[in-house]
């Protein structure tokens, strides 16, 4: 039917009348009619003949479902890392649980506070649920009452402080003991090259270190670890904490465990100057190549997926289904992901970078990339261009060594005053570990602050360098780093000042939870002796003389005649013991005139002498260490010293023995460093690769410089022989079995021959073997009893505790290297309980204990490791601190360092007394150098005032210097 059709017969009245039929109105019902014949036509029935099949639908689905995630993507990769409040008291711990969590409230009642910032006084501390909850004056609080269930703990003036915060770890990375297995902290592969960024530390680390209890034991409760240094972008690192629960595993140790992973703080590793450059055998500027190129491929997809992000949201706000297709995903690459990441600000760079030319290398890619720098790590000589580093990015913080140095050419320039002078320039300074061996561990990062502080940093900055600056330099200054409300209940408890030598802690907090055992602590604490040093309100710091005062002062000892009073102490054998009359130093021409009481010596002063009244002075011999001081200028460049002895030679052969007397030089910065700390002799003993059987002969050389290898500056010439027993000389040769064989064979063999292994046989010169486990210990000891004439001196000695007994029965003297021994090496895992308190008693105390006499041991600690010159000023200071928890005197601590040594080695001055006052014995005896100090050398703050030469009883040092 026609459509008019319809109309006619809509309108009947119309037909008649066909002028008024255009005016008659439309009915209703044809109009809806007409509407619905029009959907039909171009609505329904196209539909139906050309509607999407369910595919094609899908595909419309998945395309605005990958626009949506792209879109949300694009929101997590333009986000800024979360800002928290650092005055948020009602923050809760997201890492505190019901099962691990703290259970009770715990209230440390009268704590003498470092809170993060500075030293406030007595203080009231309370926590709860793992976070602080009020600190106030030391009196009863609000919080005391609110809960009934508070442990109260009185500490009675004792020292607390946040804890400490190590922001350069490779713990639970590499774990102890190392092992080739269990060493993941550096992914170096030709597959993956010198640019690892895409790797992170996170899956290679392991919840079960042996080192993690250790590291908690010395107050540490939070680390950065990270991956080595040997690429240029090694990968990421993770903050944790430091907590052994009994079943843990790597997640529960995260410090941001409980937080969403977009909301985390992301740290990346790199490394430049000489470890990926001896690597793989570039230069800096290859370096910096390969490290511009990545950025570059990183900040071209950072431009694609911008503005791929810009597309989307455009397209979305279109509807448009064509141009949603077109857009396909995000670009992403995995393996550019963490690199971008750097470019957009989300990750904090920490950089292992020693020397300035490295530093101005970093920032000029910083500026041409648009990155920041979070902190140069070790920055070794950063002290030599401090405003460089302040002008060069957003408070880069400088996380550096106190002591290490001169072991590679990078680390050449340390300077111990270098924390000071970073701080007077307003620089950041972070103290850090570099945790892997022994020598670095993580446990004792409080000592590279307190020497810090003894060079003249400001206390608050010493202790801001572990805890605040380094928790502010991570972003994490809103948790940790502090004991405020709102904050980490991390809190360490402190037996005495914490920038005191030797400062352990009682009790450590972690999350508010008691990580040390009372009963344990205080087993470790049962040798500790106590006394008016050791209660010291706070350490001092050095003071040196101004040069003009310097060259006045020596200028007088050296052209006329000086009386030193003041001097209170003295630990010489040579003289008296004090009386309530101080002794008195009378020196003419820079020669010794007289060593005695000032009514002794006043025949031998003129009218003219200048006097010099020193506060608290104190004599003591000169010290004598076992170093490569004199052989090795820096340690991993042989070429600066007399090189490496060869593991290839037969060490059977006599004649392949090597004498250092031949290869001694006189000078370095290692000697610098010996001087300044009171170290007046070293036993020079051949450099050798790590895993030589042989060493060689020693010789003993004076450390003043005043003298040549031609008129007394090698003092002796043959001092040992030196050989190393243990799975370190398994290289050079097959077992320990066979090199214990072979000792033996040498002493047998040449019983009675006219050689160095002679002398050896019938005891005219010392046999020193180093050995570090308790089987090669006992192997010596039998040695010993096969070969009684052998002089043999036991070296290294880390497992010793474990055989007290029997070496105290054997008579051997022992110079121990492992005062504070680590199971860092499968030789010597079996000290892992026995490492020192607090966790148990000193090994020192341990072999007293057995019997052992305190004439019977000796400390050193610069033998192999590289970083050994560089810690031989602290010689006085390792015996202190053994002493503290031996229960030593005064002068059994300095014996251990000077007296034993020289008696082991038969270096024993020869007895009568020397020229000055021959004739009524009040000169110090023949070849006994003499060290005249301010202060106490056992402690922290101690300077060498004067040096003596005992063979020629002349001035040899006049406060001497330190860079």
């Amino acid at each position: 039917m026609a459509l008019q059709d319809l109309k006619l017969q809509a309108h009947p009245h119309s037909w008649g009348h066909p002028k008024r039929w255009n005016k008659t109105p439309i009915p209703n019902t044809i109009l809806v009619l007409i509407s619905i014949i029009l959907v039909l036509q171009f609505v329904t029935i196209p539909r139906y003949l050309y509607r999407e099949k369910p595919h094609a639908l899908a595909l419309s689905q998945h395309h605005a479902e990958v626009l949506d995630a792209g879109l949300r993507r694009c929101e997590v990769l333009h986000s800024k890392p979360a800002e928290y409040p650092v005055t948020d008291q009602t923050r809760a711990n997201p890492r505190w649980n019901k099962i691990t969590g703290q259970q009770n409230t715990v209230v440390l009642r009268n704590a003498t506070l470092f809170n993060g910032e500075s030293f406030i006084g007595a203080r009231d501390i309370t926590f709860k649920n793992g976070i602080v909850i009020s600190v106030g004056e030391a009196k009863l609080g609000p919080h005391l009452t609110d809960s009934s269930d508070a442990e109260i703990v009185d500490l009675a003036g004792k020292y607390v402080t946040p804890g400490l915060v190590d922001m350069h770890s490779h713990h639970l990375a590499g774990t102890w003991p190392i092992l080739p297995a269990s060493s993941e902290e550096n992914e170096i592969h030709e597959s993956t090259g010198p640019l690892t960024p895409m790797l992170r530390v996170l899956d290679s680390m392991k919840a079960d270190d042996l080192a993690t209890a250790q590291i908690a034991a010395g107050g540490v409760t939070s680390s950065l670890v990270l991956p080595g240094s040997g690429n240029i972008m090694g990968g990421q690192g993770f903050m944790v904490k430091n907590v052994v629960r009994g079943e843990e595993v790597v997640a529960d140790l995260l410090l941001e465990s409980g937080i969403e992973e977009t909301q985390r703080r992301r740290y990346m590793k790199m490394a430049c100057g000489e470890n990926p450059a001896r690597l793989y055998g570039h230069t800096r500027m290859g370096d910096a190549w390969i490290f511009r190129h990545q950025l570059e491929k990183a900040r071209n997809l950072l431009n694609k997926q911008d503005e791929w992000c810009l597309s989307a949201a455009a397209a979305k706000e279109s509807g448009n289904d064509d141009k949603i297709a077109a857009l396909g995903s995000l670009p992403e690459e995995l393996e550019l992901e963490s690199s971008i990441a750097l470019l957009r600000g989300q990750i904090g760079l920490n950089i292992h970078c020693y020397e300035p030319e490295d530093f101005e290398d970093i920032l000029r890619h910083s500026k041409e990339f648009g990155f920041t720098i979070q902190a140069f790590h070790h920055a070794i000589a950063a002290w030599k261009v401090p405003e460089m580093i302040k002008e060069g990015g957003e408070n880069i913080t400088v996380a550096t060594f106190a002591n290490f140095g001169l072991y590679k050419k990078e680390a050449y320039d340390a300077n111990l005053w270098a924390g000071k002078i970073l701080a007077e320039h307003g620089v950041p300074v972070a103290y850090k570990s570099d945790h892997f061996t022994e020598e670095t561990s993580s446990r004792y990062l409080l000592f590279q602050a307190a020497t810090a502080a003894s060079f003249d940093l400001p206390l608050d900055l010493a202790m801001q360098s572990v805890t605040s600056v380094p928790a502010r330099s991570l972003r994490l200054d809103h948790r940790i780093g502090y004991v405020r409300p709102g904050y980490d209940a991390d809190i360490v408890v402190w037996d005495s000042h914490p920038l005191s030598l030797g400062a352990t802690p009682l009790q450590v907090y972690i999350d508010g939870v008691p990580t040390l055992s009372a009963l344990q602590v205080n087993e470790s604490f049962s040798s500790i002796r106590t006394s008016s040093h050791d209660l010291a309100p706070e350490p001092h710091a050095h003071s040196p003389l101004s040069p003009r005062e310097k060259e006045e002062a020596c200028q007088k000892i050296e052209q006329g005649q000086v009386v030193i009073t003041g001097i209170t102490t003295s630990y010489l054998r040579s003289t008296s013991p004090l009386s309530s009359e101080n002794l008195t130093l009378v020196l003419t021409n820079g020669s010794l005139a007289c060593l005695s009481t000032s009514q002794n010596c006043n025949s031998y002063v003129a009218s003219s002498a200048a006097h010099i009244n020193l506060q608290d002075g104190h004599l003591s011999p000169g010290l004598t260490t076992i170093s490569a001081l004199g052989l090795s200028e820096i340690m991993m460049e042989p070429s600066t010293g007399d090189g490496d002895v060869s593991d290839k030679v037969d060490p059977i052969d006599p004649s392949n023995v090597v004498f250092a007397k031949y290869g001694v030089q006189l000078e370095g910065k290692g000697f610098v460093r010996a001087r300044w700390g009171g170290v007046s002799r070293s036993i020079a003993i051949p450099n050798s690769m790590e895993g030589t059987f042989l060493h060689g002969v020693s010789a003993g050389i004076k450390t003043h410089g005043k003298e040549g290898l031609l008129d007394g500056g090698v003092f002796k010439e043959e001092v040992a022989v030196h050989f190393v027993l243990g799975q370190q000389n398994a290289e050079s040769i097959s077992t320990v079995s066979t090199s214990v064989a072979k000792l033996r064979k040498i002493i047998a063999d040449n019983n009675g021959k006219d050689n160095v292994y002679g002398r050896v046989a019938n005891g005219s010169i010392p046999l020193v073997v180093k050995a570090q486990n308790k089987y090669v210990i006992l192997q010596l000891i039998h040695i010993s009893r096969d070969f009684p004439a052998v002089n043999l001196v036991l070296y290294g000695g880390a497992e010793a505790p474990l055989v007290a007994t029997e070496l105290a029965a054997s008579g051997l003297p022992l110079i121990l290297t492992s005062p504070r021994p680590a199971p860092d090496s499968w030789e010597k895992s079996g000290i892992a309980s026995l490492t020192g308190p607090p966790l148990s008693r000193s090994p020192i105390a341990i072999l007293l204990s057995a019997g052992i006499s305190p004439s019977k041991l000796a400390l050193a600690f610069n033998g192999n490791p590289p970083e050994g010159i560089s810690t031989i000023h602290n010689t006085a200071l390792e015996a202190g601190w053994a002493a503290k928890f031996a229960a030593l005197s005064d002068e059994e601590a300095i014996a251990l360092v000077s007296y034993n040594i020289n008696a082991f080695l038969n270096l024993t001055a020869a007895p009568g007394p020397s020229a000055a006052n021959k004739e009524d014995g009040k000169g110090q005896a023949k070849g006994e150098d003499i060290i005249l100090w301010t202060r106490r050398p056992l402690e922290f703050g101690a300077s060498v005032v004067l040096s003596i030469d005992g063979e020629s009883g002349r001035v040899v040092g006049c406060w001497p210097e330190v860079m």
